[in-house]
């Protein structure tokens, strides 16, 4: 590390944020070095200390991806006030981020890493990674109701305070009241919402795949190091996206 590691890739590294993230904490001038405002593209050594928002960044010795079962009624957020929050409940450690998170009353596979350009690139919206999830409704499951899922469905979308249609995805159907669904996006309570817009009430929501990591074989609360042959399979699928 002679030539030392640009600014942005350190604290990648360190698990705060992607480096997009961290190049816009940089144009902000909350970004210090050795007490110094920190220059766009500069890099940085052993010795230096890394300072943003007043918090002291370090470098992880080691790179982390899990996979967690998240059994519902526990929070996706670190907050240490909410005492229904993973962290606060789980043996999951702090310098995780989760990748894709799922609501309280949802459960399944959750992607948590220290890598933050990593949590990026399988999060960003534009990739189109592929979600799987299991979900029981209240009623029994018509043709129609399977057809209009398919082809989107207009939906609220409180983050941009308008309507938008979901994108096309793949549904089948499983049993009576039960189906599975492929989504390449990641709105807000989105199956949820759609359920809601042909009167139907998700009774059950499960994700049980991310990309190519799959929640097979694992039991509600446990957490697993994601192994070496599904880590390489997700950096290739990642790295033809970007394509």
């Amino acid at each position: 590390m002679s030539d030392g590691i640009r600014l942005n890739k350190f604290i990648s590294s360190s698990g705060f944020c992607s480096r997009r993230k961290a190049d816009e904490w940089i144009a902000s001038h909350k970004v210090y070095v050795n007490g110094v405002p920190a220059d766009m593209g500069m890099r940085v050594f052993p010795d230096d200390q890394v300072v943003i928002n007043g918090k002291i960044i370090q470098k992880q010795d080691s790179f982390k991806l899990v996979a967690f079962y998240k059994p519902k009624g526990y929070a996706c957020t670190a907050h240490r006030g909410d005492q229904s929050s993973i962290f606060q409940n789980f043996p999951l450690d702090t310098d995780l981020k989760y990748i894709g998170r799922l609501d309280k009353d949802s459960e399944g596979l959750l992607l948590l890493s220290n890598d933050g350009d990593l949590c990026n690139a399988i999060a960003k919206a534009r990739n189109q990674h592929e979600k799987e999830y299991v979900v029981t409704v209240n009623r029994p499951i018509t043709a129609d109701f399977l057809e209009g899922m398919s082809n989107g469905v207009r939906i609220y979308n409180k983050d941009k305070d308008t309507y938008v249609v979901t994108n096309p995805c793949k549904v089948y159907l499983q049993d009576e009241n039960t189906f599975i669904i492929i989504l390449t996006q990641g709105l807000n309570r989105q199956i949820r919402r759609m359920c809601e817009h042909f009167d139907y009430r998700v009774k059950r929501l499960k994700r049980v795949r991310v990309m190519n990591i799959t929640l097979n074989g694992m039991q509600s609360g446990e957490i697993r190091r994601v192994s070496e042959d599904e880590y390489q399979q997700l950096k290739q699928m990642l790295t033809q996206k970007e394509k």
